[in-house]
């Protein structure tokens, strides 16, 4: 259990899902959290969840005047930061033929223009030997129904954790990105239609080698590795996926733990919590 007594952390896309989850974790364990949110019912639900523990305030990740005022209000209020995570993003379910104009620029003005021009505004914040953690999920490398856009836009954003793991490295700055698999409820949800984030969620379940969605809490976890404990990894994508890109195939159906009980486990400690397949 990473100890965060005195660290500043920002989480850009901080109020829902993953991002709440590790807004929640860190503040938990004393650390100031400033996260941001596009909308203010996102900023509303999240405060009503997390209470003042974490200062949630509304910045667009696609707004350079946004980013600016973010980094003001950092500089003024906390002096700097340890690590910033960069969480934002959003999805979309439009098969090839299906994706508009409209849709592919939405889709690359946030996944990849806003997280890097965030990137490029707030890093100048981060303390020496301090952190960059992305979210670069498994769709980046594969070929899903109806996600050809986001798998592009997720696979720069790979390309741009390696830039930042080069650059700021004099500094001693790592760079690294969590790579999650699904994880329960959230972005899918809120996305897609009801059926179609239903047979996503019972697809992810059954062709998972650990027969399970993972947990928001899992993801914290791992971007407080990232960003305190793995001091001598940078460009870096650490897999959080119950084994979906390391293992070929699922689990074999004749264990000795009932499909069911397989299905709904989940490490001992870990609640449950709003998550996103980002």
């Amino acid at each position: 259990m990473t100890e965060c007594a005195g660290r500043r952390i920002v989480i850009v896309g901080g109020t829902s899902g993953m991002g709440l989850a590790t807004a929640r974790y860190f503040a938990d364990r004393g650390a100031a959290v400033p996260g941001t949110g596009a909308s203010d019912r996102s900023i509303r639900s999240s405060h009503q969840e997390i209470g003042e523990r974490a200062a949630i305030m509304r910045s667009d990740v696609t707004s350079f005047e946004d980013n600016d005022g973010l980094f003001e209000r950092i500089r003024t209020e906390l002096g700097g930061m340890d690590p910033l995570f960069l969480n934002a993003g959003i999805t979309t379910s439009d098969t090839v033929s299906e994706t508009s104009e409209r849709t592919c620029d939405s889709l690359f003005a946030v996944n990849v223009k806003g997280i890097f021009f965030a990137a490029q505004r707030l890093t100048p914040l981060i303390e020496e030997n301090g952190a960059i953690v992305l979210t670069t999920p498994a769709a980046h490398g594969k070929a899903l129904e109806g996600s050809s856009v986001y798998s592009a836009t997720k696979a720069a954003e790979r390309s741009i954790t390696r830039s930042l793991a080069r650059e700021p490295l004099p500094r001693g700055i790592r760079a690294n990105a969590i790579s999650p698999g699904p994880i329960d409820r959230g972005i899918l949800e809120r996305s897609l239609p009801a059926d179609l984030a239903a047979r996503l969620t019972t697809q992810f379940m059954q062709s998972n080698p650990m027969r399970r969605m993972g947990d928001s809490a899992e993801i914290a976890e791992a971007v407080a590795f990232l960003a305190f404990d793995a001091t001598y990894t940078t460009g870096a994508e650490l897999a959080v996926d119950g084994g979906a890109t390391q293992l070929q195939g699922r689990r074999s159906t004749r264990a000795a733990v009932p499909e069911q009980a397989a299905t709904s486990r989940r490490p001992t400690g870990v609640s449950p919590a709003r998550g996103d397949l980002l």
